[in-house]
């Protein structure tokens, strides 16, 4: 295999996360850099200081108006790269990525905080559209037996890009007054070395053969990718799914959700990538600081420890990916999660009756780290590349990326309200999902570890069909075309 596989995964999956160190994490940029520009802004056009609602609705637009790009990305994950291909639209990813860089060096110069919302909204964009089709691009590359473990690889430096951004963005580096423009735009950087590094990378060998139907391209980049001269099981395998295609265009979401072909599929998609919102991870940040404050933690060493959290993250997906097995595995590691929850529900609840519970509260939220890494964080990413046809798969990258960018809004937005309703017994919410998942996954997702697209779409079709006759089995991959 290409190591340069690894080199790409790595020049994608840092650019997005760097950017969102203003979202609500403050380990990163300090909110009051921008807060303070914004204010200096508004003094300076209408000779008047803003007033606190308007202030809050300008930082609620910087907040989520990266959210909204991400998800109008995702939602083109599943035309450009059809239309265009894969190599294509990811060359014309990183071009927003620069775009969005170059306006947030400038926004001080130009003394525009508007230039940072749009900056925000196209670094959202890079995100959505990026991370579907850098994943499509992976799959369609790996041979079959490596496919699941280079997908996966995507969280690993998913990860690498938030602590990369949690050390960057330290006071004594980048996260100063001065240097904040230059710590948004850092994301530039990555951007400018995958368009340089993609411009000498082949189109994806299945587009090419499936989609385009050019055989000799299609050999020549899988030449150039593996590296190896044996490609007969990897070309029938090709060339069976686009018989099996007979010519029909690529699906879109509404056939996703419609056709009953794919309908396990999508549950097997979308429950897990749901998890990775509702398994409480992301929820646990929300009190991550007050427990930090509570145990002790001096507030100017609060973000040390937060670069833990980052390091601790990128170990154990680390671990998670170099000994995955199956996927079936993300039912059993659901269990872990749950139990954590429930002990962590029970240490808020009794905080405050001794002095040391509040170190017990830490422990556990580096606990829910390693077990959030070891688990659910990088299965969601490998499933479309392994569930869907290629037919399917772009339409089904958009469903993906709805559904985690939607999660993490809905978390963003509602988890403060249920934390006031409810308190520490919010995370009670997180364990009924933990069971849920975990039984859906181990008792209703077959294996996709080693088996070809065309295996792995019969053996969903004893689920999609299960009240079929079994003499009718063989043909129901075409209701899949």
């Amino acid at each position: 295999m290409c190591t340069s596989y690894f080199h790409l995964n790595y020049t994608f999956d840092y650019t997005p996360h760097i950017l969102n160190m203003c979202n609500n994490e403050r380990p990163y940029c300090s909110p009051q850099h921008v807060q303070s520009f914004v204010n200096d802004t508004w003094m300076e056009r209408y000779a008047a200081p803003v007033d606190a609602s308007t202030s809050m609705l300008i930082w609620s637009f910087v907040v989520s108006v990266f959210s909204l790009g991400a998800w109008a990305g995702a939602v083109h994950s599943g035309s450009l790269p059809v239309t265009y291909g894969r190599k294509k639209a990811l060359l014309f990813n990183n071009v927003v990525a620069v775009v969005a860089a170059l306006l947030m060096v400038f926004c001080r110069m130009a003394r525009s905080f508007e230039m940072i919302l749009l900056a925000r909204f196209l670094y959202g964009y890079n995100v959505g559209l990026g991370l579907s089709v850098h994943l499509m691009y992976l799959g369609e590359c790996a041979p079959k037996k490596r496919r699941g473990f280079l997908t996966l690889t995507g969280s690993i430096f998913i990860a690498a890009g938030k602590v990369t951004g949690q050390i960057i963005g330290l006071r004594e580096l980048l996260g100063s007054d001065s240097a904040w423009p230059y710590l948004l735009a850092s994301s530039g950087v990555p951007a400018v070395v995958q368009f340089v590094s993609l411009l000498f990378f082949p189109e994806s060998p299945r587009y090419l053969y499936i989609d385009k139907g050019d055989t000799e391209a299609s050999k020549t980049a899988l030449h150039w990718l593996w590296q190896e001269d044996d490609l007969k099981q990897e070309e029938d395998d090709m060339r069976s799914e686009r018989e099996s295609v007979q010519g029909e265009k690529a699906k879109t979401v509404l056939d996703v959700l419609r056709s009953r072909c794919v309908r396990w599929q999508l549950l097997a998609l979308a429950i897990p990538c749901a998890g990775v919102q509702f398994c409480g991870n992301n929820a646990l940040y929300f009190y991550a600081f007050d427990i930090f404050r509570e145990a002790g933690v001096a507030e100017d060493k609060m973000h040390y420890l937060s670069i833990g959290i980052g390091a601790t993250e990128f170990v154990t997906i680390s671990l998670c990916v170099s000994t995955a097995r199956s996927y079936t595995h993300g039912g059993p590691r659901r269990g872990p999660p749950l139990l954590t929850m429930l002990f962590k529900t029970c240490s808020l609840c009794l905080q405050d009756l001794y002095p040391w519970i509040p170190y017990v509260n830490i422990s556990l939220i580096f606990t829910v780290i390693c077990i959030y890494g070891l688990g659910p964080s990088g299965v969601s990413m490998a499933l479309p590349a392994d569930l869907f046809l290629q037919a399917w798969r772009p339409s089904a990258y958009v469903c993906s990326g709805t559904i985690n960018w939607v999660g993490m809004f809905l978390i963003g937005m509602l988890f403060p309200y249920i934390v006031g309703a409810i308190g520490q017994f919010c995370f009670l919410i997180f364990v009924a999902y933990c069971i849920f998942s975990s039984a859906f996954m181990l008792y209703f997702v077959p294996e996709t570890k080693g088996k070809s697209m065309i295996e792995i779409a019969e053996a969903f079709n004893k689920l999609n069909y299960k009240h079929k006759h079994t003499e009718k089995e063989p043909n129901m991959l075409q209701t899949q075309f």
